[in-house]
């Protein structure tokens, strides 16, 4: 049985965060409650302290562009990231992973900050957002006024479900950097079914070309280490080579050997392995191609 000792909706940033300062690591917020309301259930179930529902602060949704970013804001749902035009038209990568996100009930209201703060070496969200250099953005009261921190999503997951949150502090929103020019993106989720499943493997690439050369290379990986990451090596391995076949295999043994996979119900370390490998050669043949 759960047995919460405060429940709270708060209407502003500035009562919500109050709560969480006062209750600390006994804190739970609810956004979209996709996955909380599950670990309600098991790992969370003898939570004694506030569940803070944030359903009804403002300004935590929506996209919208400030100067040379796209601010993300962390009750934006999938839905709302699938259909909303200024991310199919300058993050598509982002909205077509969202194509393939669970089922439509889960996207109406699974929210991208709750899929951030999970913290799955699987989130669905967090291989697009790396490819895209995105920074979430913390808010927390200092004296009794909200003051924000900016950190790289890289930075921002430390483990299975761990992050960099510190007690008291809420994701506000995602920011995003305009993509270079030219600039294209392309992820692939294995798994058995092309949604409503957990991923095996998440790969995504994306690179520009000049002048028959890679530049700006990205390479993100999911579900195969303790956390969503950039593999470096790969990028390296694509930066200044043409986008052919020769290149995609080499990058794809640099991303192999950066894997940190494990064994599990879903799938074998080797066979995870084996699907970084193939998907990440043809997803770079196809950004290449355009």
């Amino acid at each position: 049985m759960v047995r919460i000792e405060c429940y709270s909706a708060p209407t502003s940033l500035r009562e919500a965060l109050q709560l969480l300062a006062k209750y600390g690591d006994r804190a739970r917020v609810l956004a979209g409650g996709t996955d909380l309301v599950l670990r309600l259930e098991g790992v969370d179930r003898d939570l004694e302290g506030a569940l803070v529902n944030i359903k009804q602060v403002p300004g935590l949704v929506g996209v919208r562009a400030v100067d040379d970013v796209y601010r993300i804001g962390a009750l934006t749902t999938v839905t709302e990231l699938r259909e909303d035009p200024v991310v199919a038209e300058h993050m598509p990568v982002l909205a077509d992973i969202c194509d393939h996100f669970a089922s439509g009930q889960i996207r109406n209201a699974a929210t991208i900050g709750g899929n951030l703060v999970n913290a799955s070496p699987a989130a669905d969200l967090a291989v697009p957002l790396l490819l895209l250099d995105a920074r979430v953005r913390l808010a927390s009261l200092e004296g009794d006024q909200p003051r924000e921190r900016e950190l790289s999503l890289g930075d921002f997951f430390r483990g299975p479900g761990v992050t960099a949150l510190e007690a008291g502090e809420l994701l506000t929103a995602v920011v995003v950097p305009r993509p270079p020019p030219g600039f294209r993106a392309r992820m692939r989720k294995a798994g058995t079914r092309p949604a409503m499943d957990i991923s095996i493997v998440s790969v995504g690439v994306g690179f520009c070309v000049d002048g028959g050369l890679i530049r700006d290379a990205r390479v993100a990986l999911g579900a195969t280490a303790p956390t969503p990451l950039r593999c470096p090596a790969a990028e390296k391995t694509l930066e200044g080579r043409p986008p052919d076949a020769a290149t995609a295999r080499a990058a794809a043994q640099s991303a192999v050997e950066a894997a940190r996979p494990i064994d599990d119900v879903r799938a074998s370390a080797w066979y995870r392995r084996h699907l970084v490998r193939v998907h990440l050669e043809r997803e770079v043949l196809h950004v290449g191609r355009g």
